[in-house]
């Protein structure tokens, strides 16, 4: 990351940057942490087991900003991690958050789902629903477990039926290339729906590579020119960083970042309330950016 004002505000080129003017706050992702109980060489956020990059939360730390966020007028929050199941305190965590808005949970499928099933089972009947995204990366298990660890394919699967029989609503991340037909991907993923018997019109999320924490690869800069011939006001609002933010706990503190894909980069450090963070102005110097501008890349299911 390059802490130079100049470097986040102009390109090597000369020319502004882009940036998003945030115009409301619906959405707020807690990162869980980056532990996780797999080692996936493509994780995004680096995660392996006891990977300490970001610490793992709990309620007393996540509670003063669901309060602030519901006074604020927050309509989701969200969780991922690492993986949230491993986290001691999650369900307690999830039980606060789904008392207060609808929620949204990240998560691989694998045993710290399977193992916990008995207390989410408890979670079903919240006074705000309670939504899993599942990753499966493709819609070919030999594949897939190349990534993710063998077994890890069926389990997933395994956490969506149950998920989908406590009757939970249940949706599916995918890994997305350039050169894919998408329709057909996407077509193979819900004749799996199909054959597992789960719902075939599943949302179905595609990421692109966003490549491991303090990548520095070269991507096109994003810059006004951009954000204003190739993007409408109307799309603009819909990038994620307009309308959410990402809280993460680094060093024992917990802090506002501008988005769920930029917590490797501390500029993107909004400060330590949401209140302080809300009119912040976000700058796309981030190469993630460019898969947001480019792919239409976001985490977030809220309006899809």
């Amino acid at each position: 990351m390059n802490a130079d004002p100049q470097f986040l505000t102009v390109t090597p080129d000369g020319d502004p940057r882009g940036y998003i003017q945030p115009h409301a706050l619906r959405e707020l992702w807690f990162h869980t942490g980056t532990a996780c109980n797999l080692s996936c060489p493509f994780c995004l956020e680096g995660s392996k087991p006891g990977d300490g990059r970001l610490d793992r939360i709990t309620l007393a730390d996540a509670q003063p900003l669901m309060d602030e966020a519901v006074a604020l007028g927050v309509e989701q929050f969200s969780f991922t991690g690492g993986e949230p199941f491993i986290v001691r305190d999650f369900v307690n965590i999830l039980r606060y958050a789904s008392a207060l808005k609808p929620c949204l949970v990240l998560t691989n499928g694998t045993d710290p789902v399977l193992k916990r099933l008995h207390q989410i089972e408890t979670l079903h009947d919240q006074p705000q629903p309670i939504s899993f995204r599942i990753s499966i990366d493709y819609p070919d298990e030999l594949r897939h477990d190349a990534g993710r660890g063998d077994g890890s394919f069926a389990k997933s699967w395994q956490s969506l039926k149950a998920l989908n029989a406590l009757g939970f609503r249940i949706s599916v991340a995918r890994q997305m290339a350039r050169d894919e037909d998408r329709a057909a991907v996407e077509s193979a993923f819900r004749a799996l729906f199909a054959d597992y018997e789960l719902p075939t019109d599943m949302t179905i999320v595609a990421f692109p590579d966003f490549l491991a924490p303090d990548s520095d690869p070269h991507v096109p800069f994003v810059t006004e020119h951009c954000m204003t011939t190739y993007q409408t006001e109307e799309s603009r609002q819909a990038f994620m960083c307009a309308f959410s933010k990402m809280i993460i706990k680094k060093a024992g503190r917990m802090r506002v970042y501008a988005c769920t894909l930029v917590d490797d980069d501390e500029s993107y450090d909004l400060g330590s309330t949401l209140a302080e963070s809300l009119d912040k102005r976000v700058m796309l110097h981030h190469h993630r950016c460019y898969s947001c501008f480019a792919f239409g890349s976001s985490c977030s299911e809220i309006d899809r």
